[in-house]
């Protein structure tokens, strides 16, 4: 049957399709249906594959776009925590600042703490102020005497204020007063500068910005 059937391709005129056998028509009718529906698909869905990988690049894009503006969300939070900190660290640290009428008291104060520990204030020279942005500087050269012991308590007391108050270059001496009879302590003589700071009210902030312009257009 098969050397039947090989023979009868054989024989096949392309030019006589009526004389062909009849499992060939089949095949061909087939193989010419499955063409038409296949070039039929092909034409009909190509502007649909089209759109298809169209929208398949924009996905992408579009994850890509998430996944930035995720991290920037969530770098975001973090910033957003660590200015809050800043912030209130900031507010801590203001708190801690005298005003314009808050430094006489601070004064008074800085001078009381040499008084309660026994100390002789030989010098306390308040020096003019230094202006750095919002803040002033306000330098009080110091020279007190006293026991060692005394010295090392003002000192503590003096970082123990409210108000921020740095002692800096701090320098130690001997007295040339004799102790107290029996005494053995021997004074000491402490000379210091001592910083502390405030800031600017609204008024001084207001004239430091026309001082600047003013400065700027002069130029």
């Amino acid at each position: 049957m098969k050397l039947n059937l090989l023979e009868e391709l054989k024989n096949i005129n392309p030019r006589n399709p009526g004389g062909w056998p009849w499992l060939v028509k089949l095949a061909v009718l087939v193989a010419i249906f499955v063409a038409v529906v296949f070039g039929g698909a092909v034409l009909d869905w190509q502007g649909q594959w089209e759109a298809l990988g169209n929208a398949q690049q924009e996905e992408e894009k579009l994850k890509e776009a998430f996944l930035v503006k995720k991290k920037e969300a969530i770098n975001l939070d973090i910033i957003k925590k660590q200015l809050t900190e800043t912030q209130q660290s900031f507010g801590a640290l203001l708190k801690q600042l005298p005003n314009k009428s808050e430094m006489d008291a601070l004064l008074t104060d800085i001078n009381q703490a040499g008084l309660g520990r026994g100390l002789q204030f030989d010098l306390f020279r308040p020096g003019a102020e230094v202006v750095n942005g919002v803040f002033a500087e306000q330098p009080i050269v110091i020279r007190v005497t006293g026991n060692y012991d005394d010295l090392g308590k003002f000192a503590s007391d003096i970082s123990q204020l409210p108000r921020i108050v740095t002692l800096n270059d701090i320098f130690i001496t001997r007295s040339n007063v004799a102790a107290a009879p029996g005494s053995q302590n021997v004074p000491l003589i402490m000379e210091t500068l001592a910083k502390t700071f405030r800031y600017l009210d609204e008024t001084e902030l207001a004239a430091q910005k026309m001082a600047a312009k003013s400065a700027k257009a002069k130029k």
